[in-house]
């Protein structure tokens, strides 16, 4: 009885996305994010994946400087796109990575890397590091600056019926979104 309740709670796992590290480091004159996301996929997106459905993550990291007299300034920033993908006929997952939208037309600016597992191609996902955000001579050593970083399954990628379907299931509602503060040592 135990060994059904454990699979139970194994089959209705959902689908989760968190920020386990976030990081800024200065590297010769600029400034570069490091962040590690634990990423798992309900049974739901995987379930899509395997039978044809390109799923498309988006992250972002915009470095901001606050203004008390007008919305904050933005000083940098820097964007991935992700398209993961299920090939039936190889058996392999591929995955997609440009610093520019991935359109469903074209895959003209991207790097493909094809996977043996789901848990690998989700590695390099969850490994996000050395992305140049903004110069260091862009700082202002007065001025407070913050990073905003966001990471997101993009539901306008997917297929119109998957849009409105997916709205309503938790295993499609992967959100993050955290901002960290700039040291004083990372500013000068």
């Amino acid at each position: 009885m135990l060994c059904l309740l454990a699979v139970c709670k194994v089959g209705a796992q959902s689908s989760v996305a968190e920020l386990t590290e976030l990081r800024m480091d200065r590297q010769d004159s600029a400034l570069v994010l490091n962040a590690q996301l634990k990423l798992e996929l309900g049974p739901a997106v995987e379930d899509a994946l395997v039978k044809g459905l390109a799923v498309h993550f988006v992250a972002d990291a915009e470095l901001m400087r606050d203004r008390w007299y007008w919305y904050d300034r933005k000083l940098g920033g820097v964007s991935r796109y992700y398209r993961l993908a299920f090939q039936p006929l190889t058996r392999r997952w591929r995955l997609n990575v440009s610093s520019e939208p991935i359109s469903n037309s074209g895959l003209s600016s991207t790097i493909s890397q094809n996977f043996e597992t789901l848990s690998e191609a989700l590695g390099v996902i969850r490994r996000q590091s050395g992305w140049k955000v903004a110069n260091a001579s862009d700082l202002d050593a007065d001025g407070h600056q913050y990073l905003l970083y966001r990471f997101k399954l993009d539901f306008s990628q997917l297929p119109r019926p998957f849009q409105i379907a997916a709205g309503n299931q938790a295993d499609w509602n992967l959100v993050i979104s955290r901002s960290l503060r700039l040291s004083a040592d990372m500013v000068r």
